[in-house]
């Protein structure tokens, strides 16, 4: 490849224009025009999460992030975040299992500033010593809160459960441990093998021109980043065999008011072409307060105050399940009723009402989800980074409507009769008599 490559992905009548261009290095550029708007929000996706880290390496993408913060060659990390703020922006990132995003939402007259600053992060962070010692301290703070917000910490809990000491099933974080053993040498020579043009995705939508989005990118990457040419990375696909799950009872004895459960078990992997009967079977057994979990377990019963559906997708390997909250002399009765609610949905009681319900709210999330430029940016460079497509809306809404109520019924069979594995956080003995599957 001797020069970029310019494809239009989503004509304007599709809801677009989408439109992609391939830079000689492998790097990929795409932009999504919403001239209503007059903000722009622009992401740079690097291939790479923590189910990429070998064991001795756990929590160096989470690190990674923060150090990107830290400093470059032209900037400290003051005149970073002074930069964007200076001008009403906002800038953040996030680690996932299987990408690692940075991003900023400014006017779009300040675009030519954030691709900047964090195409500058990207390239040029300086990664000094006295950075990977003082940011240490920081991710071991962020992982006891972490830790101390029992609601959210137990999913990793229950994925450390269902998925073994697998990567999939390891915090994205790390552990104070597996930090605390992380040097430098490592932490650097991970962003040189893994943050390559041809792993990363940049994002664009908003009030923005596709030719001026290249430009700048391509400025602001070759300026400090000059490369062979590359072929871009394919998309993530699983491997021969799938993730190992385990099922069984854990309890985690925490000093708290509030029990946490969570029951769950295998799932879809991403690309499953039966991802939009599971996202109406979601809607149907949790999504909402006319779900039938909500409507059993908490209004008729009153036995819990939030109770709900969760899914999640990767490459080879996914996982659904429920969450509840309640009184810890509550949480058996609890877990009771969930276990025989699933039950009585895998044998086929799905009604016609409840399918038109859980078509509904799913039409609804998919449309209103996508009515900001954040949202617009993260659904092209998904579709490029992981999905390997990028259908229409009409397209996901046509997908959606042609759920019948067998296609659900069929799945909640499948699923529900998986292997279940629960976790459990509360005030109670580490012992998990009380909690029979």
């Amino acid at each position: 490849m001797t020069r970029a490559i310019t494809s239009t992905l989503l004509s304007p009548e599709a809801g677009g224009p989408v439109k992609r261009t391939v830079l000689p290095s492998g790097l990929r550029v795409l932009s999504q025009s919403v001239p209503g708007f007059r903000s722009v929000t622009f992401g740079v996706w690097v291939g790479v999460g923590s189910r990429d880290e070998p064991v001795q390496l756990s929590g160096a993408t989470h690190f990674l992030e923060h150090l990107l913060f830290k400093g470059t060659e032209r900037r400290d990390a003051l005149e970073i975040s002074a930069s964007l703020d200076a001008v009403g922006g906002e800038m953040n990132a996030f680690t996932g299992k299987e990408y690692t995003c940075y991003y900023a939402r400014v006017l779009d007259s300040d675009l030519p500033l954030a691709v900047d600053v964090i195409c500058d992060m990207i390239t040029s962070a300086t990664l000094t010593e006295e950075d990977v010692e003082s940011e240490r301290d920081v991710i071991d703070e962020e992982i006891a809160m972490h830790a101390d917000e029992t609601s959210d910490h137990i999913h990793d809990l229950f994925a450390e459960q269902l998925w073994g000491q697998s990567p999939l099933g390891r915090s994205i974080t790390g552990t104070p441990e597996s930090v605390a053993g992380l040097t430098r040498r490592q932490v650097v020579g991970w962003y040189r093998r893994r943050y390559q043009p041809a792993d990363i995705v940049v994002s664009v939508a908003g009030n923005v021109e596709h030719t001026d989005v290249v430009r700048l990118v391509r400025k602001a990457f070759e300026r400090h980043w000059v490369t062979a040419e590359a072929e871009p990375a394919p998309v993530r696909r699983g491997a021969a065999r799938r993730v190992p799950t385990y099922g069984g009872v854990r309890v985690h004895h925490r000093d708290v008011e509030q029990a946490h459960l969570v029951l769950g078990m295998p799932g879809l992997v991403r690309n499953d072409e039966r991802r939009y009967v599971a996202g109406v079977l979601h809607g149907i057994v949790g999504g909402g307060m006319s779900s039938r979990l909500f409507q059993e377990v908490r209004e008729k019963r009153g036995l819990a105050y939030s109770v709900f559906t969760f899914g999640s997708a990767y490459a080879d390997t996914g996982m659904v399940g429920v969450y509840a909250g309640c009184l810890p002399k509550k949480a058996p009765e609890v877990l009771e009723v969930v276990r025989a609610e699933l039950a009585t949905i895998a044998k086929g009681t799905i009604t016609p009402d409840e399918l038109l319900r859980g078509k509904g709210q799913m039409r609804g999330s998919v449309v209103m989800g996508l009515e900001d430029t954040g949202a617009k940016m993260t659904r092209i460079a998904k579709a490029e980074l992981v999905y390997g497509e990028l259908p229409t809306v009409n397209d996901i809404l046509a997908r959606i409507d042609a759920v019948t109520l067998d296609d659900v019924a069929d799945l909640a069979a499948e699923l529900y009769a998986g292997q279940q594995a629960l976790t459990v956080m509360g005030p109670f003995d580490e012992d998990t008599s009380a909690f029979v599957l």
